[in-house]
């Protein structure tokens, strides 16, 4: 099986600053697994890491797609795949860091991608629904449209439900075989204090709206915005369009897109907290903790040969 490592939690946790640590100490490349930073010049409102940043580590998977692509989860795993086979095929360890719980999950096998061919921008749509605004409204979409499985399917298990809505949208029935996991992965989130997480979303949001956010909607996204799809999925963007056509204040934008990333993160940490294999790190010494478990791991399969 390929060796990876896979870096998850919420935004603006740290994912990226430990995945460039780590890529840096073992040799590594990063994979972002975000579905927003896929998109071309939708850099300040996505977080995209510049070369700064990177501080000379190889990113992948970042602007590949232009903001007018409907970009579906199958896109990112073909590319993904790709990426890490050619990082692998340079003696290279691959990081995958990201928040899109749906991207890692179908990656790594803990999720099945059997949706027939056609039915990519669907789940997308599914996936977007559940991102921006939560599980209730991904919910009641499933008891209008599936409700036949109502108490049959938990509310929280939000896999079942987005199969139960895919299979009534699109009348087919759906294998239970889960995908073929061929990576052995090591998994880590950084486990960070609620309120301090909240204060770096909302730190984060100042940034960006200070770093430009507004000017960067109106140069890439006002001009497009009618060909745009899921690359409006993302928080930030939406919200400067409702200011830009006046049907928001300049405060109300700030506080909404706030409130919007924070609820997204404690979504994402529901995601990620049913994850066993998840080593949640101390958030103030992640990388060291990180270290050791890795180093423990290679350890333990060099003894076992």
């Amino acid at each position: 099986m390929k060796n990876i490592i896979v870096i998850v939690g919420a935004t603006a946790s740290g994912k990226t600053a430990l995945a460039i640590k780590l890529a840096k100490h073992f040799n590594g490349e990063v994979v972002s697994a975000d579905s927003m930073q896929v998109y071309k010049n939708m850099d300040i409102g996505t977080a995209k890491p510049d070369k700064e940043e990177m501080d000379g580590v190889v990113h992948h998977m970042l602007s590949v797609a232009e903001p007018t692509e409907s970009y579906s989860a199958k896109d990112f795993i073909e590319g993904a795949k790709t990426a890490i086979d050619s990082i692998i095929s340079r003696g290279k360890l691959p990081i995958i860091a990201g928040g899109t719980g749906m991207y890692v999950d179908l990656l790594t096998g803990r999720m099945d991608f059997d949706a027939p061919a056609g039915d990519e921008a669907l789940r997308a749509e599914l996936n977007a629904l559940y991102e921006e605004k939560g599980l209730d409204a991904l919910y009641e979409v499933f008891l209008k449209e599936a409700g036949e499985y109502e108490g049959k399917i938990h509310k929280n298990d939000v896999k079942r439900v987005m199969r139960a809505i895919e299979r009534a949208r699109c009348g087919f029935e759906k294998s239970e075989k889960t995908t073929e996991n061929e990576y052995n992965s090591v998994w880590f989130a950084i486990d960070i204090d609620r309120e301090k997480l909240y204060n770096k979303i909302n730190d984060r949001v100042d940034i960006m709206l200070n770093s430009g956010l507004v000017e960067e909607v109106k140069r890439v996204v006002l001009p497009v915005r009618d060909k745009c799809t899921t690359s409006l999925a993302g928080i930030g963007y939406k919200e400067v369009l409702m200011y830009l056509d006046g049907d928001i204040t300049y405060e109300d934008m700030t506080e909404l897109i706030k409130k919007r990333s924070r609820n997204y993160a404690k979504r994402q940490l529901t995601w990620f907290r049913r994850n066993k294999e998840i080593h949640w790190l101390n958030a103030e010494d992640a990388f060291r903790e990180a270290v050791k478990i890795i180093n423990e791991g290679i350890d333990k399969n060099e003894n076992s040969n």
